[in-house]
């Protein structure tokens, strides 16, 4: 079992999510849209969280030692998250919470036992699994089980949404088409990272067509 996971992004329309490129061409329309989708949990990779929320220094341990083994530690429950992903553990927090609800952090074996340390004395929740990489398939179970996530919107960066996508763990995808372009040379879109390059393209089923304030698109899909 795992948490429903919708994808909900705002791009210009050559499909690119940079930060403050999509800041200077939409509004308030992709906070309302995200209201609707009723998803009480939030979900987003380093990058997103990096500009938005982290702290800005990364996190640098003394002396590397990896935990090397699965762990987690729920050290607040609720009915509503904020989880960041962050492989290796390079984000660092000024507080547990973000926007009023609890942090939980995922990241893989590869992060050092400092930083889970610096985690636990911040009393923020975390899920250690993957050797390599984060098991985003182990990570969406512990999250259901444990947290008892039951909906997960996923806020992106690309890569993040490309792995959940090569994971096969999106059920809907929400698009909101902000009126801008982009244009610049190698700009980050909205799923990205795959490096198979005999991975099919996904097939979606258009579910709702809405034009919303400032000229902007809003697309919903099934997988």
């Amino acid at each position: 079992m795992r948490p429903y996971v919708i994808c909900h992004m705002v791009a210009s329309i050559d499909g690119r999510i940079d930060c403050s490129m999509v800041d200077k061409i939409s509004g308030e329309e992709y906070y309302t849209a995200l209201e609707q989708l009723d998803c009480p949990s939030l979900l987003e990779g380093r990058v997103t969280m990096e500009h938005y929320n982290s702290a800005k220094e990364p996190f640098v341990p003394t002396g590397y030692e990896p935990v090397d083994q699965p762990s987690v530690s729920v050290a607040e429950e609720s009915d509503a998250y904020m989880v960041s992903v962050d492989t290796l553990g390079h984000l660092r927090w000024n507080s547990n919470r973000i926007d009023d609800v609890p942090l939980i952090c995922i990241v893989s074996e590869r992060v050092s036992k400092e930083y889970l340390e610096m985690l636990r004395k911040q009393e923020i929740s975390w899920i250690a699994v993957g050797k390599e990489n984060i098991d985003l398939n182990a990570a969406m179970t512990i999250l259901y089980e444990q947290f008892h996530v039951k909906r997960l919107a996923l806020l992106g960066g690309g890569h993040i949404n490309g792995g959940f996508l090569q994971a096969g763990l999106i059920d809907e995808v929400s698009l909101l088409v902000a009126p801008g372009i982009d244009g610049r040379k190698n700009g980050t879109s909205v799923f990205d990272g795959i490096v198979e390059m005999e991975y099919l393209p996904k097939h979606l089923h258009l579910t709702g067509l809405e034009r919303l304030g400032n000229d902007v698109i809003w697309l919903r899909y099934r997988l």
